[in-house]
């Protein structure tokens, strides 16, 4: 009974394991083979170039070799050592700060916000948001004032964003906190004047920042005049005591992203000069005389720069996990057929497997094209506004420009992140239960990227920001107005509405012009359907506000359906743009992968409006699979295209050379040391030893040795 009960530990000889190895290996490498396209070019294209690809290249060796971004550990720090290791890379951070262009210094953020997104955060806080507030809501001479007190060199200024409140997120024009204008000292007041209006979730708070951007309710000579920006210094730089009137906690562990200090913040009168409200748009004067700017929409155009960002963001992402979840089903082997000689299949072999995974490498794809789409558009958007005055001839031209920015970047936001963290989670569950341990990085990463949904506007409010503004753009068009282009097929309504796809054969909707044509006819009825709604909601009496609160649900659904038509068509307008006929193939397989897979995701819409018949709709998902097997094919190539090293990755399921199991085994003892017994004689020897009913441990054994006696 003893050998019964004894455990039997089976070690594989060095054989074994190197042809297991080399199995793996092996794997790979034929996936590897089947690449149809030149990698090396692929990369340049995603890149931007090659010398883009080359400076991203030098900047991820250089953060690999920097001992303080070493990432193999960071699974097993505490919150305390996370943070602490998040600031020593802020302060190494400004070598390459004051040495590179903006430019070249963002491609590097850009690169260590895959490596680390606890620190870009936190850096971000400062150069992002603090900084970003200064330059789109300071004067001029505000701006130089406070770039020669330190707050582009970190000498003396370390900032924080202190938007937010524990009552208020979204509601920017609902914010609580007070600043009240003083007319005797030329001095603003700042205040928290309820427990909601604390200032909560604000990034550096709790422990690094010496200065903060407040959003506060301006109010001069008893009239509010809404939320503008104010700095506010907090801590004394020298001493880091807390200054006057400031009181600031730690708001504690999170759900990821541990390396950010979130803080709380509350006011208690704290007097600030006049000159320390930033007065580029809204001016204060001396005597107390408030001059708002004639274009309220210019106030808040930097603000759509994070938007942006988390577009890009979350194709990076994406990219990433799928890296993860793509090579490991190129190796993993999971049960034998009949016909296959006891060779295990590939998981990537499985045709639900390409169901799980292919679509999401597509959408990754689109993200990345309606990426740099979005960034150019913003970048142009900015330069016009910046330049543009009141009474300008093309004045009108820009703020609709403006407001289309404002409307498509809300609702890509929303709906890119969402697609990015049920990508990170799809790819966690399809790498089976290694998927649940840390070291394989998707469960920190889901962690890490779960904050994207929700800051920088939580994203049904932003979906229902973009669905006002479509239901604003149907008015507009009904009238007569010429639209800007993301919203321009509402100039076509007549020629859209009852619209029929008319091929001649089902092949022929394997084109991304008739995907293009489908989706502007859907568009147009569910953008139609939810402006007639609010107009019947107008009717009854209801006034503006709540006739759109009345029809959230049919503007929600409108400006899903118009951003999955936005993503589509700056995939294929991407597409079009290369010129390459070694790459262009396999991209539009990408995207007629994406443009498929979203119409049968949205397939009620098109049998609704009868763009798409019943069996057009099943030519479609039989397509889809058909697609989803021409991608499996190269999408082992294309992940490398993706040229994210070994060090980015940070998984030994994502490995470049397939070798998984090795690497992963040796993490797992690399981060867990064997060692005595931690808690044996303090808790498990009393327990095993306890006194038992009629007996002790030595009794029962005995008992069961004279039963094995019986069986002989």
């Amino acid at each position: 009974m003893a050998q019964r009960l004894a455990a039997v530990k089976q070690h594989l000889t060095p054989e074994q394991e190197r042809a297991q190895a080399v199995d793996t290996v092996r794997a790979m490498q034929e996936e590897r083979a089947k690449a149809a396209f030149n990698v090396r070019d692929m990369t340049y294209l995603f890149d931007g170039g090659r010398q883009a690809t080359e400076l991203r290249e030098r900047m991820m060796q250089e953060i690999e070799r920097d001992p303080l971004f070493k990432m193999d550990d960071m699974h097993d720090l505490s919150k305390a050592e996370l943070r602490e290791r998040t600031m020593e890379k802020f302060r190494s951070m400004i070598h390459h700060l004051q040495n590179e262009s903006v430019d070249t210094f963002k491609k590097r953020m850009e690169v260590i916000s895959l490596i680390d997104p606890g620190f870009w955060t936190r850096f971000g806080v400062h150069y992002g948001l603090f900084v970003g507030a200064l330059q789109s809501n300071a004067s001029p001479g505000q701006l130089s004032y406070w770039f020669q007190k330190g707050a582009l060199s970190l000498n003396g200024v370390v900032g924080c964003f202190a938007m937010t409140e524990l009552g208020h997120g979204s509601n920017l024009p609902g914010l609580e906190t007070t600043a009240t204008f003083d007319e005797a000292s030329d001095q603003f007041i700042i205040h928290t004047p309820t427990l909601t209006a604390t200032k909560w979730w604000i990034g550096g708070a709790a422990h690094s920042a010496t200065h903060s951007s407040v959003f506060a309710q301006l109010i001069v000579k008893g009239k509010r005049y809404g939320t503008k920006c104010f700095v506010v210094p907090l801590r004394d730089p020298k001493t880091y005591q807390l200054l006057p009137g400031i009181n600031i906690g730690d708001i504690g562990k999170k759900m990821g992203r541990d390396g950010i200090d979130n803080g709380w913040i509350q006011f208690t009168n704290v007097r600030i000069p006049r000159g320390y409200m930033l007065q580029k748009h809204t001016k204060v004067s001396r005597t107390g005389e408030v001059k708002e700017p004639k274009l309220a929409q210019l106030t808040y155009g930097a603000l759509l720069q994070g938007r942006v960002a988390m577009v890009v963001d979350s194709g990076n992402v994406s990219k990433k996990a799928l890296a993860i979840a793509i090579r490991y089903a190129a190796v993993r082997r999971q049960f034998a057929s009949s016909k296959s000689n006891g060779i295990e299949t590939k998981l990537i072999d499985y045709p639900i497997h390409q169901r799980r995974l292919m679509p999401l490498l597509a959408q990754a794809v689109a993200m990345h094209f309606t990426g740099a789409e979005m960034t150019l558009m913003y970048n142009n958007m900015m330069t016009r506004l910046e330049s543009a005055k009141p009474g300008d001839a093309d004045m009108d031209e820009v703020v609709e420009s403006l407001k289309e920015t404002h409307a498509t970047s809300a609702g890509l936001k929303a709906f890119c992140t969402w697609n990015c963290l049920n990508t990170i989670e799809q790819c966690r569950q399809a790498c089976g239960g290694h998927g649940y341990s840390a070291y394989t990085g998707l469960a920190g990463m889901y962690n890490d990227f779960a904050v994207q949904c929700t800051w920088e506007g939580d994203n049904t409010i932003l979906t229902l920001q973009s669905g006002r503004y479509l239901i604003s753009s149907f008015r507009e068009a009904a009238k007569g107005k010429k639209l800007s282009p993301g919203v321009g097929y509402l100039n076509n309504l007549s020629s859209l509405i009852g619209k029929k796809c008319t091929v001649k054969s089902n092949e022929e909707i394997l084109n991304p012009d008739v995907i293009i044509d489908g989706w502007q006819v859907v568009c147009a009825n569910v953008v139609r359907n939810s402006a007639h709604e609010f107009e019947d909601c107008l009717k009854r009496g209801l006034d503006t506000d709540d006739a759109y609160e009345e029809c959230s649900q049919s503007r929600l659904y409108a400006a899903r359906l118009h951003t999955y038509a936005y993503l589509f068509n700056r995939f294929a307008d991407g597409v079009r743009r290369v010129q390459d006929p070694n790459l262009k193939p396999v991209l539009m397989d990408l995207c007629m992968l994406y443009g498929l897979y979203t119409i049968e995701e949205n397939a009620g819409a098109f049998l609704q409006y009868e763009y798409f018949s019943p069996k057009q709709v099943e030519y479609i998902r039989a397509q889809t699979n058909v697609y989803c097997k021409r991608v499996r094919d190269q999408a082992i190539p294309i992940i490398d295209s993706f040229n994210l090293s070994d060090y980015m990755i940070n998984s030994p399921l994502g490995r470049a050379d397939g070798n998984v199991y090795v690497h992963y085994f040796e993490q797992v003892k690399r981060s867990n040391p064997q060692g005595p017994h931690p808690y044996f004689d303090r808790l498990i020897k009393p327990l095993l030893e306890r006194d038992v009913e009629g007996g002790d441990y030595e009794d029962e054994e005995a008992g069961l040795e004279e039963e094995d006696e019986d069986d002989e």
